[in-house]
C-alpha cells in the first residue's frame, strides 16, 4: 500500500495540517521521516507502527490510500440494477423491475406496482451471493474498466463501500452542458473519505460498490424514504466509505428544465427525514464557530470594523492554543484568518440555497439586504443558472420540513465539529 498526501495538506516539520474538518497532527521524528518518505513514493511497510500511522492519516483525510493489484475481481461483484420503464439498461446480473408499465424482459424479479428505488435495491440485494454488490441506476453508463480503480480499496478490511465519480453524460443542449459542469451527483475530481462533516459528506447509490455483508448488516435501504435513501444507507454502513474519482460512471441528465427543477426540489425534501434519523450536525445548512458567526453577523449589520475586530481578536488566540503542537504562530494566525474568510462562502451558500426561498425575498426589501444579496449571488455570475439550482433545492428543504414538522435542517450549527483540533 502507498499513501499520497492530500493536495491541501501542509507539512511543517513534525506537524501536519490538513483534512476536513481541519486537523493538526504532531508526529514523532520517526513518523515525520516516514511521511516524507511516503510523499516521495515509498511504500508503507508491514510493521504495526507504519500501518497505524498510515491509517491515522487516511482517517483524518490528510492522505489517501493507493493499492497494488486487487485480490477481488469483477467476478466477485454482482451488479444490481433497479429499473422502471427504462429506455436502456447497463449490463447487469440482477435486474429488478419496479412496476414498469411494460414488464422488462428477462428481469430477475418484478414488483407488481412501483415500490421505489430503495425497495427495488433491497429486492436485488436478496439475490446476491457474491462478496461485493454494485448498485447501478438504470440510466447510468459505467465507463470501461470502472471497477478497476474501485476494487483495490477493498484490500483494506475496514472499507465497506467505494463510489466512483458520477458525471452527467455530455450533450449539446443548454441543460446538458449545465449538468456536465454542475451536476448534483458529481462530487469532484479529488479522492476522499466519506462521511458527515467531511469534504465529501455522502455518495449517491446511482453507482456504488459495497460489501454485501455490510449492506445486509446495515439493514439495506430504508424503504420509507423516497429520496435521500442513498445518503441514509451510506451513513448507516459500519466502516469506511471511499470516494474514488479515477473511476467514472455517466448518468443521463433530465430531459427538460421542468424535470430538472423537480429533481432538485425532490433532493431537498430529503433533508428533514435525514435530519430526524442522523441528527442536527449531519444536516445543518451551515457549520462554523460561534465567533466566526458573530464576526460575519456584525458585517451583515453594517459594522465591518467591529466584525473585523472580532475576527482578528479570536484569530490571535489560536497561536497560543497550537503552540504546544509546534505550529508556528504565523501559520496558526493564517489558519484562523483563512477560516474566518472562508466561512463567508459557507454563509453565502446557506443564504441562497437552504435559506434562499425565505431569505432572498426578505433581503430584497432593504438597501443593506440587497447589498448582502448581491455579494452572495456574485459567486454565480459565471453560471447564473446555479441560482435556480439552489432555490429549487432550498424550496424542497422547506417543504420537507413542513411535511416532517421539524426545522432542524434550517438551523445552523455554531459549535466546533467534534474531533476538530
Amino acid at each position: 500500500m502507498w499513501v499520497r498526501l492530500d493536495p491541501g495538506t501542509r507539512v511543517l516539520g513534525q506537524v501536519l495540517i490538513g483534512g476536513a474538518p481541519l486537523r493538526v497532527l504532531r508526529l514523532s521524528k520517526a513518523g515525520a521521516r516516514l511521511v516524507l518518505q511516503w510523499r516521495d513514493g515509498a511504500e508503507v511497510g508491514d510493521t504495526p507502527q507504519q500501518r497505524k500511522l498510515a491509517d491515522r492519516l487516511i482517517e483524518a483525510g490528510i492522505a489517501h490510500p493507493e493499492y497494488g493489484e486487487a485480490h477481488l475481481t469483477p467476478a466477485d461483484v454482482t451488479v444490481v440494477v433497479p429499473a422502471r420503464d427504462p429506455v436502456a439498461l447497463p449490463a447487469a446480473d440482477v435486474v429488478i423491475d419496479d412496476g414498469s408499465r411494460t414488464p422488462i424482459p428477462g428481469a430477475t424479479e418484478r414488483h407488481p406496482v412501483s415500490r421505489g428505488p430503495a425497495a427495488a435495491r433491497n429486492t436485488g440485494l436478496a439475490h446476491v451471493t457474491s462478496e461485493l454488490t454494485a448498485f447501478l441506476d438504470a440510466d447510468t453508463e459505467p465507463q470501461p474498466g470502472w471497477l478497476d480503480a474501485l476494487l483495490p480499496h477493498f484490500e483494506d478490511p475496514s472499507v465497506v463501500a467505494v463510489a466512483p465519480r458520477i458525471r452527467s453524460a455530455p450533450g449539446s443542449s443548454a441543460l446538458e452542458r449545465y449538468e456536465r459542469e454542475c451536476s448534483a451527483l458529481d462530487l469532484g475530481d479529488a479522492p476522499a473519505q466519506v462521511g458527515p462533516g467531511r469534504r465529501v459528506t455522502y455518495v449517491p447509490t446511482a453507482a456504488l460498490v459495497v460489501r454485501t455483508a455490510a449492506a445486509r448488516e446495515a439493514g439495506g435501504f430504508d424503504e420509507r424514504l423516497r429520496f435521500g435513501e442513498d445518503v441514509d444507507f451510506v451513513w448507516r454502513l459500519r466502516g469506511r466509505v471511499r470516494y474514488e474519482p479515477r473511476s467514472e460512471v455517466l448518468h443521463a441528465p433530465r430531459k427538460t428544465w421542468r424535470a430538472w427543477v423537480k429533481q432538485r426540489f425532490d433532493y431537498g425534501t430529503s433533508a428533514a427525514p435525514l435530519a430526524k434519523r442522523h441528527g442536527h450536525k449531519a444536516m445543518a445548512p451551515l457549520r462554523v464557530s460561534g465567533w466566526t458567526a458573530l464576526a460575519w453577523g456584525l458585517v451583515a449589520l453594517r459594522k465591518p470594523g467591529l466584525g473585523a475586530a472580532v475576527a482578528l481578536g479570536t484569530a490571535a488566540l489560536l497561536p497560543r492554543k497550537l503552540e504546544p503542537l509546534g505550529v508556528p504562530a504565523r501559520e496558526a494566525l493564517t489558519i484562523a484568518l483563512r477560516g474566518h474568510l472562508g466561512a463567508g462562502r459557507y454563509f453565502a451558500d446557506a443564504l441562497t440555497r437552504t435559506w434562499g426561498p425565505v431569505a432572498l425575498p426578505l433581503l430584497a426589501t432593504t438597501a443593506s439586504g440587497r447589498i448582502i444579496l448581491a455579494l452572495a449571488l456574485a459567486r454565480h455570475l459565471r453560471e447564473p443558472r446555479r441560482i435556480a439550482d439552489d432555490l429549487s433545492y432550498g424550496a424542497g428543504v422547506w417543504y420537507g420540513c413542513w411535511q416532517e414538522r421539524t426545522i432542524t435542517p434550517l438551523v445552523p450549527d455554531f459549535s466546533n465539529w467534534p474531533g476538530k483540533r
